[in-house]
């Protein structure tokens, strides 16, 4: 009898993998030096010698902050405001995420492909441009009204909630919702009652760490005229008020840092291990949470004096059908696609050097950032709190402010922005990366303790090999949101294709905005593609 052997199915090798990540690797440097060449790093002087004395003033007053009764009575109202915008604008986007998860979910459209894809790049659009571009757009439709801070916030953060609810619809167990569609319910009404309720865990987490991100992005559209801390910060810095400067940068902090421990204690909650009859509903910390943000939702609604009337007025249709009219169709003048294209490079460049700043600075903070697994002595335990507090300051501050900040050190031109949107990003890499490393297994490192290794080497040889994967799939993620905010960083004046937005907005050109905004979301779409692909790289 004669046997067939059979060559074992084709995967890639390891050596394969090897050569991908090292061509992805020396890719990225190449693009990085790239960058830095195009930033102008390697052609001339970059440092702006005339900034120092103020940057020397500014920093001098970071220990005396602006304490008089008046204006911490201003910084508190302004708190409320920064408050009730990010509320408003984190439940609008849940809202507009449950809803729009349903309909862009994998399940829902079953084998209908064509449709499913096509529902998926509806959402590009939205995802795509940051809240402060949608707070540019609807001021010229509703005026100075509240509704532009909330609507801003509730737009952006719609889509990527849509996005990220209806992955974790598509992850649910299919048998409540086969059941209805069995028992003659609609696919729409079957995923809302047969894919919600089981994935309400995941939903509750993910709209909690929203209502975080949503007080930074407050704190932005304030920049831009809303109100609240951001404005406050912008008005103090233009008039070189220092000490109300660094009051605001210690109030945001502390926003920010109340809403990071209420977010993070939910999602422990949410993540303990449960009975099988052990329902979420019965969680007493967990319902007090939502009761106690609803009834948030319910007191910004009233501090901010929303009205809906203000939507179906008819100065807002005829204003919303001025701009359609006039947006339509885009501006394809030779001389502004090529400014486009030229700008497009740049504003790839400021977050490609972003990125990469912020990647080094996680490496070298993450480890001290991150909560020691086993005793430690009272030095460790004041580092860590020193680096944490300063990746906090850092995530606290917009990046527009860092910009103006780091132009007292650096000539205008892209590099200044870089910088500053590195800086925002470390905050918030830096973060990641220490909670990526603190559910590392702590072994490793323990037995080159043992061993007389020192804490450099351990964190060397005993968790930066584990956290590396982590730590770069979290840093081609946040080039994504970098590419979206530097667009925020140029409609300041840092340049980029933001920049050239604010120019066109402020002439009323509006043909020539939507050509721009379309480059704004070919260029998302580009650089989320090429993520994607270097993260499967990195697997």
């Amino acid at each position: 009898m004669t046997a067939v052997l059979e060559s074992p199915p084709t995967v890639p090798s390891r050596l394969h993998r090897a050569r991908a990540r090292w061509a992805w690797g020396l890719g990225a440097v190449a693009v990085v030096l790239w960058s830095l060449a195009g930033a102008g790093l390697f052609s001339g002087n970059v440092v702006n010698p005339a900034g120092r004395a103020q940057f020397g003033r500014f920093a001098g007053t970071a220990l005396s902050p602006a304490l008089d009764a008046a204006f911490l009575q201003v910084l508190a109202s302004s708190a409320l405001i920064t408050i009730a915008y990010a509320v408003l604008g984190a439940a609008l986007a849940v809202l507009l995420g449950a809803l729009g998860a349903v309909l862009v979910a994998r399940t829902t459209w079953g084998r209908r492909r064509l449709g499913w894809t096509l529902a998926r790049g509806a959402l590009a659009v939205p995802r795509g441009l940051h809240e402060a571009v949608w707070g540019l757009l609807l001021v010229n439709v509703l005026g100075l009204d509240p509704w532009v801070g909330v609507l801003a916030i509730g737009l952006a953060y719609g889509a990527v909630t849509a996005k990220v609810f209806a992955d974790l619809l598509d992850e649910v167990p299919r048998g409540s919702y086969d059941a209805l569609l069995a028992a003659g319910s609609g696919r729409i009404a079957a995923a809302l009652y047969g894919l919600l309720p089981p994935a309400s865990g995941g939903l509750l987490s993910y709209a909690f760490y929203r209502l975080e991100c949503a007080v930074r992005s407050a704190v932005v559209l304030g920049l831009i005229g809303a109100g609240g801390l951001g404005y406050q910060l912008a008005l103090s810095f233009s008039s070189l008020r220092w000490e109300q400067v660094w009051s605001c940068v210690y109030a945001l902090a502390a926003l920010c840092l109340l809403a990071d421990v209420g977010g993070r204690a939910v999602r422990r909650r949410l993540a303990a291990p449960r009975t099988p009859g052990d329902r979420l509903a019965r969680d007493r910390v967990l319902t007090a949470a939502v009761l106690t943000t609803l009834a948030l939702v319910a007191w910004s609604w009233w501090y901010l004096a929303i009205s809906p009337a203000t939507l179906f007025a008819e100065r807002t249709r005829e204003q919303l059908g001025y701009v359609l009219g006039a947006a339509w169709p885009p501006d394809t003048d030779g001389g502004l696609l090529r400014s486009i294209a030229v700008l497009a490079v740049d504003t790839v460049q400021m977050s490609v050097i972003a990125i990469a700043l912020a990647t080094v600075g996680t490496v070298a903070l993450a480890g001290l950032a991150a909560q020691p697994a086993g005793p430690t002595g009272p030095g460790r335990r004041l580092t860590g709190t020193a680096v944490r507090m300063g990746l906090l300051l850092l995530r606290a501050v917009p990046p527009p402010v860092w910009a103006l900040v780091v132009l007292f050190v650096l000539l205008p031109g892209v590099l200044p922005g870089a910088v500053a949107l590195g800086l925002y990003t470390l905050g918030v890499l830096g973060r990641l990366a220490a909670e990526a490393t603190e559910e590392l297994d702590p072994r490793p490192r323990a037995a080159l303790a043992a061993l007389g290794a020192g804490p450099a080497a351990g964190w060397l040889y005993g968790v930066l090999p584990g956290a590396t994967g982590p730590v770069l799939a979290y840093a081609l993620y946040r080039w994504e949101v970098a590419i979206r905010d530097s667009v925020l960083v140029g409609l300041l004046g840092a340049g980029g294709l933001g920049a050239l937005l604010a120019s066109r907005v402020g002439a009323f050109d509006w043909a020539a905005v939507t050509t721009i905004l379309i480059a704004l979301v070919l260029l998302t779409l580009a650089v989320d593609l090429v993520s994607a692909r270097a993260r499967a790289a990195l697997r």
